[in-house]
């Protein structure tokens, strides 16, 4: 994916700021879009493509640190703070959709280091919710009987452990697992383990 594919933007109340940002961003391959306002990127209808925000610490109204807490229970890319003053450790949660900060006036070098950790970023949450979205599908396909064995197989519970917990015989113990590997697209029992770990199935501990 080339960098005219993914996008960086801009939140600034400075329009100097803005314009000197979103041209250094678009010469250095990128596409970039600058909103004065917190508000005016919320409403913006993104790409769905890899992208970071470059969000200003002393936005007017609501701050960039404020609504770096708004967004925290959505969707969005990856975060770097823009700002000409110093933020402390307790103010500023790397982590939580924060990758870093960048000092007034911004060097070229920062700025590609900055955007191009939080665009890698956002590719890899991506492919994770991708994934996610895949193996939940595949859950959905299991009948409600190997929903109840499937916890049971990846406990580790052997066939005549699993089938006593059910209250079933092992023979039907060993087709559903069987049609769970199938259905879940396993290759291993560790792969499983893995899907349903992903999945956050639980681990279930013998009652017997």
């Amino acid at each position: 994916m080339s960098r005219r594919e993914e996008m960086v933007f801009v939140v600034d109340d400075d329009a100097r700021v803005r314009e000197a940002l979103g041209e250094l961003l678009e010469s250095l391959g990128w596409r970039a879009v600058t909103f004065a306002v917190a508000a005016d990127y919320v409403v913006y209808a993104r790409p769905d493509d890899p992208a970071c925000l470059i969000l200003d610490v002393g936005l007017p109204g609501i701050n960039g640190l404020e609504f770096q807490k708004q967004l925290s229970g959505d969707i969005h890319p990856p975060i770097v703070f823009l700002t000409g003053h110093d933020i402390s450790a307790s103010e500023l949660v790397i982590g939580g959709g924060v990758v870093g900060i960048l000092r007034k006036p911004v060097g070229e070098d920062d700025l590609v280091a900055a955007v191009r950790a939080a665009i890698d970023r956002d590719r890899v949450q991506r492919a994770a919710r991708v994934e996610l979205t895949e193996f939940e599908r595949r859950l959905a396909a299991l009948t409600p009987q190997e929903r109840e064995v499937l916890p049971l197989v990846v406990s580790g519970l052997p066939n005549k452990q699993a089938a006593t917990e059910l209250d079933i015989d092992e023979i039907t113990v060993e087709m559903h697992r069987s049609k769970i590997m199938q259905k879940m697209q396993a290759t291993s029992l560790a792969d499983l383990v893995r899907i349903a770990e992903k999945l956050q199935v639980p681990v279930i501990r013998s009652r017997r």
